[in-house]
């Protein structure tokens, strides 16, 4: 297994992309440290992450991304329960359409906050244990939204293009200490959020998509957990598309 004696923490890991990940990084061997704010969620998560391998190990932390303390304090308990970090994937999102004459100030706050804030927060708090072991792939989960742009969608698509210049940022101070930053940009995928989208915007991408289909989370999981692997070993500072084939 290739993250045998390694640890993985992941938000948003309460269902959909999340889940799939901490899953994907538990069949491969990795003890798993899952955020998330909803506890019967996380509790399913954990669950599958132990179906997935017998003697998987996954540990639940109910916190909101969006404050920093708690995501400190769920760094500092991950630490304290496997003793080191080896993955971060900063995973959590929230979409709240609005044309940008009807933005409200809170939605965007809320959207920046749970998009992007929490990204700074978790990186921030993996980066020292990370760079004290010298080691570490951070992952940050993005959109094609963020590269494209869509109408209706300026905050949505304002805070995921600011993951990508987070990864390049963290990518060039981390990379000296043996540190990946990389993130990945999905398109259409399969997940309870994606099944609240006007039906012509499903269809829309569903057609632009080369692969003519919607993806699946562990379309998206794997390529994560590719990232962290040692195949990507000099790899550092992209963002990989995974999305059938929209934006070429």
């Amino acid at each position: 297994m290739m993250f045998a004696g390694k640890t993985a923490l992941v938000t948003g890991a309460s269902r959909g992309i999340g889940r799939a990940i901490a899953v994907e990084f538990s069949k491969a061997g990795a003890d798993i440290a899952i955020i998330g704010r909803d506890l019967a969620s996380l509790e399913e998560t954990a669950e599958a992450c132990v179906h997935a391998r017998i003697g998987a190990r996954a540990h639940i932390i109910v916190a909101d991304v969006t404050d920093q303390a708690a995501v400190e304090a769920g760094v500092a308990e991950t630490l304290a329960r496997f003793e080191r970090i080896d993955f971060a994937v900063a995973n959590a999102g929230q979409s709240a359409d609005a044309l940008l004459l009807r933005l409200k100030a809170d939605v965007l706050d809320q959207m920046l906050s749970v998009n992007l804030k929490s990204a700074f927060y978790l990186c921030g708090a993996v980066a020292k244990p990370m760079m004290k072991q010298r080691s570490g792939a951070i992952v940050l989960v993005s959109s094609i939204v963020g590269l494209m742009g869509n109408a209706g969608q300026s905050a949505y698509a304002a805070s995921k293009a600011g993951l990508t210049g987070l990864c390049k940022s963290l990518a060039k101070e981390l990379g000296s200490r043996n540190i990946r930053v990389n993130a990945v940009a999905p398109g259409l995928i399969e997940t309870a959020m994606t099944e609240k989208m006007p039906d012509a915007a499903r269809e829309y991408l569903i057609k632009a998509a080369a692969l003519g289909r919607p993806g699946k989370p562990e379309d998206v999981s794997g390529v994560v957990a590719f990232l962290c692997s040692e195949a990507a070993a000099y790899v550092t500072g992209q963002t990989l598309v995974v999305d059938g084939g929209v934006l070429m």
